[in-house]
């Protein structure tokens, strides 16, 4: 995209997100105060557009429509009625999915077309399936490229995670809600490093339990209070916060929100800026497994910032 274009986009947001932060009811909006920097606005436009954007990519989060568990046995797959596993979309007949010594493997329907990570799978046999733990997750393309098939392991299990362009929670995305943008929850915050190859346990929606590397935890003041919020990453990349606060539940989504910052500089600093909290990707789906906040990162204050509960509740095929 050209400066032009660009900046002419970042003119229509900005006037859109006039228009929707008046008359919500919030009474922070009602005070009155200095107008935001128009860079900041700027950015932060910027940021919504593509935060809005990635969701509705195809194979966004929006596209979600089925989450299968495996057990220690084959599978038929396919969306026919006699289907072991009956998916929601895709062909009557799929394949055969195995679970075997910790491995997943295809062997596809005869006549049935499909790709492995974008390559035709004509005349293939049994294939292994990489989950998302591995470097290069294995997808299973069909209906022309429309649905996806992929393997998830959470803890000790193995699940069918499908997805497809056509899904109603996609088509029929009725777009985000935040508060206004606010300068002042742009927060420069210390970054309190952690004994290295510390992790911590991090418990998701399904109730599963994983070691997450946890490097450290930002601290940061708001009207003369320290809170603390533990991070996950790896040391000397990108943090990856996930909390709960007084507006979860009120205003935001009741499972807790998400928050991507760099890492600490040479001062030790780390910068929060939580008009860019955003919701989990439960809140647009029921077939994802989200991670849930640590007790830790509940905190007793109310966010009133970044991304509000999405209004529509999740439609399924």
């Amino acid at each position: 995209m050209g400066k032009f274009a660009r900046y002419a986009l970042v003119g229509s947001m900005l006037l859109a997100l006039a228009a929707c932060s008046g008359g919500k009811g919030d009474s922070a909006a009602g005070k009155a105060g200095p107008a935001p920097d128009p860079s900041f606005l700027a950015d932060n436009a910027i940021w919504r557009n593509e935060r809005k954007q990635d969701l509705l990519k195809p194979d966004g989060w929006t596209s979600l429509v089925g989450l299968h568990w495996l057990e220690l046995k084959a599978h038929y797959v396919g969306s026919s009625a006699g289907s072991g596993i009956r998916l929601a979309v895709g062909p009557p007949k799929l394949g055969m999915v195995e679970q075997r010594d910790g491995h997943i493997y295809l062997t596809p329907e005869s006549g049935v077309a499909l790709t492995l990570d974008g390559e035709p799978m004509t005349g293939k046999g049994r294939v292994e399936l990489k989950t998302d733990h591995d470097p290069a997750p294995s997808q299973i393309g069909f209906d022309d490229g429309k649905g996806l098939l992929s393997v998830i392991k959470r803890g000790q299990r193995f699940g069918l995670r499908i997805k497809y362009a056509d899904a109603p929670t996609r088509l029929q995305f009725t777009g985000l809600d935040y508060w206004p943008a606010d300068p002042g929850w742009r927060i420069v915050g210390k970054f309190v490093p952690h004994p290295p190859g510390k992790t911590m346990p991090i418990v998701d929606i399904i109730g599963t339990s994983t070691d997450a590397p946890n490097p450290g935890a930002v601290e940061f003041v708001r009207e003369g209070k320290t809170y603390r919020i533990e991070a996950m990453g790896e040391p000397g990349n990108q943090l990856f916060l996930v909390f709960a606060d007084r507006t979860s539940g009120h205003g935001s989504y009741p499972a807790g929100r998400f928050i991507d910052t760099p890492g600490p500089d040479a001062q030790g600093k780390v910068v929060l800026d939580f008009n860019r909290a955003y919701s989990p990707p439960c809140a647009f789906t029921t077939f994802a497994t989200c991670p849930l906040p640590p007790p830790e990162n509940r905190l007793d204050l109310a966010i009133t910032a970044g991304e509000k509960t999405y209004a529509s509740h999740p439609a399924t095929l």
